[in-house]
């Protein structure tokens, strides 16, 4: 069978694969959700949704660190990777010895778009088909919501030492416009290096959001950016739910309601 990731690479492959390896967190959540933990045979150090798949299949390494020896203990059919997540020598390594999906994520669209490859890669088309209609109701159902509320000026941090902010050509970034904020940063790609000096001279700032993702700012880092901010709100936010994809969105939209309620 042939197929297309969303680079547009040619992928063959002899069957519906039964062995597969997942180097992303967020898809390895929605291979769960599609009905096929049964067939995930490999995962990275990150993959921690659900909580017991660490401990049931092989770790590989992480997301930027494999253990090729690892992979080919486990001889999969299938490898499942992602541009931003995953290295470009990686996936050429890779896909030296085993067919590479390599997913481009910067949309909801996206999203759908490599539910709907799952779902013919893997004999899922059902199961495909039902999640992407909850997540569009999901979708809608925000956006009802969110059109009556104010926008509001942010900077999404995702690092620390060096500060590190979300900017634009990111799904993160499209996440925050969503969610009716207007990122500072979207004058810049993707995830910029911000002094101290620069964030205390941004103006009219309304919020400062501190991801639990990659970085686990916590309290005490609130409490450190207002000593150079007092007149900025800063709160932190599930960065799961602005960062993963796939299965994800389901919950995401209610969890972004509450958030907005709290603002």
């Amino acid at each position: 069978m042939k197929c297309f990731d969303q680079l547009g690479r040619e992928i063959v492959i002899l069957d519906s694969p039964k062995r597969i390896v997942s180097l992303v967190p967020s898809q390895t959540e929605l291979l769960v959700s599609l009905g096929l933990e049964d067939h995930i045979v490999g995962v990275t150090k990150f993959c921690v949704h659900p909580k017991t798949i660490k401990s049931q299949k092989i770790n590989v390494g992480g997301t930027k660190s494999i253990k090729y020896d690892k992979i080919k203990e486990i001889n999969p059919d299938i490898i499942l990777c992602n541009k931003e997540e995953n290295t470009k020598e990686i996936v050429e390594q890779l896909e030296k010895e085993y067919p590479v999906h390599v997913s481009d994520i910067f949309s909801i669209s996206d999203v759908i778009e490599m539910i709907e490859q799952y779902g013919d890669i893997f004999d899922k088309k059902t199961e495909a088909s039902i999640l992407i209609s909850e997540i569009l109701i999901q979708r809608k159902s925000f956006e009802n919501y969110i059109c009556k509320r104010p926008q509001k000026r942010v900077a999404y941090f995702i690092w620390k030492d060096p500060y590190m902010a979300v900017g634009r050509n990111t799904f993160v970034d499209y996440m925050l416009k969503i969610n009716g904020f207007l990122n500072v940063f979207d004058d810049r790609e993707r995830y910029p290096v911000i002094s101290e000096k620069e964030l205390r001279a941004i103006k009219d700032l309304d919020m400062i959001l501190l991801s639990s993702e990659p970085y686990p700012f916590s309290e005490k880092h609130i409490r450190l950016i207002n000593n150079d901010n007092p007149t900025t709100k800063v709160i932190l936010v599930d960065g799961e739910y602005f960062s993963w994809y796939g299965s994800r969105l389901v919950e995401a939209f209610s969890y972004f309601k509450k958030l907005q309620e709290t603002l």
